[in-house]
């Protein structure tokens, strides 16, 4: 007899609720919003596989100690640059938090330091990662059933998804050699508007972009700044690989942005620890309301962030904002060894790539990236989630499908290598394996 507990309800199985899924947000049934989970789910079934999947930062350099180094750091600058007392200070890291943020200052210093960004700090919100900074412009921007966000086709999920949950379609834009078709964004642009659609912004990767590890030249930037303007839209530039671009470094949007059409979003992800997660967004643009009155729109979307997360965590604010400190603002001079893994990575991928697939280079290519952690290799047969399994199964590599990266149809021959958690030996076996699987599809 099963033994019930005397304060606890029976749950008669007859009468659950089920909820119905196409009464829930449509989100939940599209394809991009579970396409991280399905590359998540094959590597944990194969675990002996190498990955060219992840897009994840080396984790050579992580130290835990340095966790607490950085947080006695930004609490010593606490007392000796705001001159708090040590009570005061500790109750700003381990209490609830300013909205915006409470290294806003710092961010702010660093995009000057690295970028020759200079803006107020007040306009900086910083957040849960850079994927809570696009929710929040994307939730500010659209305020029509006919607002749409354009965005370089292929594209970051996260932008697609960000983009789902606020009802806000994204309207593709073709990439091209150069990162982004700039007389296929006119086009798009004027397209939309005579279907009654109000383009708000466009979305980009200027350096070395996922998935494609493809940068804008600078031509391109200036163009595409001043087609901004002309057309009266924000550019959402995302910067999360702007560090790891290779030399010569190129201007990020918003150091060439003379009027404050850029939207700069960012993240200290890839460069200081991923588990803080924080990001951050610069909306220094002004928004006038019906009496006259200006504010900031980083104003605003600190009030939306005020109503989803309430606030960053502190704690993970003061990590960073120690190991900035530490770099006197440098996230260049905190990332010297990081770079250089991430270029001897990328030249081993390159001579890798030649030596395996040498029988196939008739058939092959791939493109040269300047930096960053992506590649982008073109096959002649459908690279789908069924061939990622069977190479996982079979072969014992993985990658990820350029399909992903698509609203629509596109990138079906296209794959994503990533290298930047690689070693030596795994790229060199890895490529070894992905070329058997080539000669059988071939």
């Amino acid at each position: 007899m099963t033994d019930i507990h005397p304060n606890r309800p029976v749950v008669d199985q007859g009468s659950r609720h089920f909820l119905q899924l196409d009464h829930l947000h449509t989100s939940l049934a599209d394809p991009a919003m579970t396409s991280m989970n399905f590359l998540n789910e094959v590597a944990i079934r194969f675990p002996d596989a190498i990955s060219f999947a992840a897009g994840r930062p080396t984790e050579e350099f992580f130290d835990a100690a340095d966790v607490h180094r950085h947080l006695d750091v930004f609490i010593d600058h606490l007392c000796r640059e705001r001159a708090m007392t040590m009570e005061e200070a500790r109750r700003i890291v381990l209490q609830y938090g300013r909205t915006k943020g409470i290294i806003h200052d710092l961010v702010a210093r660093q995009l000057a330091v690295d970028d020759d960004i200079h803006i107020p700090h007040e306009s900086v919100v910083v957040t849960v990662g850079c994927q809570e900074a696009m929710f929040l412009v994307l939730r500010a921007l659209r305020s029509t059933p006919e607002d749409i966000v354009l965005a370089v086709s292929p594209t970051y999920v996260g932008l697609a998804g960000a983009a789902r949950l606020v009802d806000m379609p994204v309207w593709p834009v073709q990439g091209g050699d150069r990162g982004v078709d700039l007389g296929d964004l006119r086009t798009q642009v004027h397209r939309a508007r005579q279907t009654g659609l109000r383009p708000r912004a466009f979305y980009v990767i200027p350096d070395v972009a996922n998935p494609t590890g493809i940068s804008l030249d600078v031509d391109a930037r200036r163009e595409l700044l001043r087609f901004a303007t002309a057309e009266d839209l924000l550019i959402l530039e995302d910067n999360a690989y702007g560090i790891f671009a290779g030399e010569p470094r190129l201007p990020s949007l918003k150091t060439l942005d003379p009027d404050r059409r850029v939207v700069r979003l960012g993240s200290f992800a890839k460069t200081v620890l991923p588990g803080a997660r924080v990001g951050y967004v610069v909306a220094d643009q002004d928004v006038e309301d019906h009496e006259g009155g200006v504010s900031l729109l980083a104003d605003h979307l600190s009030t939306i962030k005020s109503m989803l997360t309430v606030n960053t965590s502190p704690l993970a604010q003061a990590v960073v904002g120690g190991a900035l400190l530490t770099h006197e603002h440098s996230l260049l001079t905190a990332n010297r060894k990081e770079c250089d893994l991430y270029q001897r990575n990328l030249s081993l991928m390159r001579a890798g790539l030649a030596h395996h697939l040498t029988p196939f280079t008739d058939r092959v290519s791939w493109n040269t990236p300047a930096g960053g952690f992506f590649l982008t290799l073109t096959v002649p047969f459908e690279a789908d989630d069924a061939l990622l399994e069977r190479s996982a199964e079979k072969y014992g590599v993985l990658w990820t499908p350029m399909s992903h990266f698509y609203s629509g149809d596109g990138g079906s021959h296209q794959i994503r290598l990533s290298f930047s958690q690689s070693t030596p030996e795994s790229i060199d076996t890895g490529l070894e394996r992905l070329a058997s699987l080539i000669a059988d599809c071939c």
